[in-house]
């Protein structure tokens, strides 16, 4: 059984480094098009997060803006991401970002 179909919760959470890092403008215009993604159906829960002023060494603060998404199952992420608003959203933003890292995980409902 492929890791994205096990049963359980799919969580997809998402990191933006920005390519103008000082600049407000362009962070909001990167928040304005992931609220454009909200309107995609099938997940649970949508979270836009900013790195949170926590100094443990484990921490890494280094990214801009993160989106979590918490989907029933992997087959509902797998259709949020050829979603045409997702696709658009690629298009339309990601001049904005230099780098994106992607954690997608698999486990039970707790």
């Amino acid at each position: 059984m492929a890791e994205s179909s096990k049963p359980g919760l799919f969580v997809h959470h998402v990191f933006f480094w920005m390519k103008n890092p000082g600049s407000e403008a362009d962070k909001n215009k990167l928040v304005e098009g992931l609220n454009t993604l909200i309107d995609i159906p099938g997940y649970i829960t949508a979270h836009i997060g900013y790195p949170a002023d926590t100094t443990r060494p484990v921490i890494d603060r280094s990214y801009a803006i993160s989106w979590l998404l918490v989907f029933n199952n992997g087959e509902e992420e797998a259709t949020y991401q050829t979603h045409p608003t997702h696709v658009k959203f690629v298009e339309d933003y990601a001049y904005l970002w230099e780098r994106v890292v992607v954690y997608d995980s698999v486990g039970p409902k707790l």
